[in-house]
């Protein structure tokens, strides 16, 4: 068994605490769907948001999913580089998986799918 890394990004339009919670969600679930995994897999989740995304805590939208109460979650600022995508929300799913590297389908949706066009190609959403 391995632990990989599934990448996922998206975006919200405003700075408003209830659409950072249901984008969240959405990727979470679009991450899950698309690999096939339970929390049970998960070794932890990193969040990281832009320094503009600070109405809420995005983990708390994963720690009201049933059965992700006991995920290891962490929040952190992106590096604030000049020019960069705005009102994104970012999450690095650590999962324990028998999944070849190129098996992982990582999820951009939004706006964040021109962070790496090279795998939003990849989202079925």
């Amino acid at each position: 068994m391995f632990v990989r890394g599934i990448r996922g990004a998206t975006t919200v339009e405003h700075n408003e605490a209830a659409e950072i919670l249901t984008a969240t969600t959405e990727l979470l679930n679009q991450i899950i769907a698309e690999n096939s995994i339970i929390p049970e897999e998960i070794a932890s989740i990193f969040v990281t948001v832009t320094t503009d995304v600070t109405a809420t805590f995005p983990a708390a939208a994963i720690r009201a999913m049933p059965g992700w109460e006991l995920v290891p979650l962490m929040c952190s600022l992106e590096v604030p580089v000049v020019g960069s995508l705005p009102l994104c929300i970012r999450l690095m799913v650590m999962v324990n998986t028998e999944k070849k590297q190129d098996e992982i389908v990582h999820v951009y949706l939004r706006e964040a799918m021109r962070l790496r066009p090279d795998l939003s190609k990849l989202t079925k959403a």
